[in-house]
């Protein structure tokens, strides 16, 4: 099973998980978020990216003002930055956006322990269904999100999974 709370493994990845692994590391992005225990989630670490996929990386933040602060003065100089809060799953959320080269990084930030966070658990269900169903299913999951499909909402309709995707997803069992 790939440890992806390191982003060691994306150096002999495909061309896209190699650029994203430079992006990271020459820019520090994880290690200047180091402090709330940064994790790379979502559709490139597990192969399933369409061209405009993002970078998503989550964080756990105990205190948000420091975790706010951090974003603006790390990344406040990055094109497109932005930053806002919101209630995601009934909690506070801090949600920064920006581009480094030809890469959109999302960080995303709660107050829930990065391996706790839907994010972190989405991919490792979807990275261990992908193992399970081989490559004509990660063709078709790709597929659908080329046609607009949202990644759990992709899963969920291969799998004929009914009701809310990203409940449903979580609560699968092979």
């Amino acid at each position: 099973m790939t440890d992806f709370t390191t982003i060691e493994y994306l150096k002999n990845g495909n061309q896209k998980q190699q650029q994203a692994f430079e992006i990271l590391t020459q820019n520090k992005v994880l290690l200047n978020l180091a402090e709330f225990d940064p994790i790379l989630v979502g559709t490139i670490p597990i192969n399933i990216d369409i061209e405009n996929s993002d970078l998503d990386i989550i964080c756990h933040w105990k205190n948000k003002t420091d975790f706010t602060e951090k974003l603006n003065s790390v990344f406040s100089k990055e094109n497109e930055f932005t930053l806002r809060e919101s209630i995601i799953n009934d909690k506070e959320s801090i949600i920064a956006n920006f581009k480094i080269n030809d890469f959109e990084i999302e960080v995303f930030g709660q107050n829930t322990p990065t391996k706790n966070q839907n994010g972190y658990k989405h991919m490792i269900i979807e990275h261990e269904i992908l193992q399970s169903k081989g490559e004509n299913f990660r063709l078709e999951i790709i597929k659908l999100k080329q046609n607009g499909y949202k990644t759990e909402p992709a899963f969920a309709f291969l799998l004929g999974l009914k009701g809310d995707p990203y409940v449903e997803l979580l609560n699968y069992k092979m």
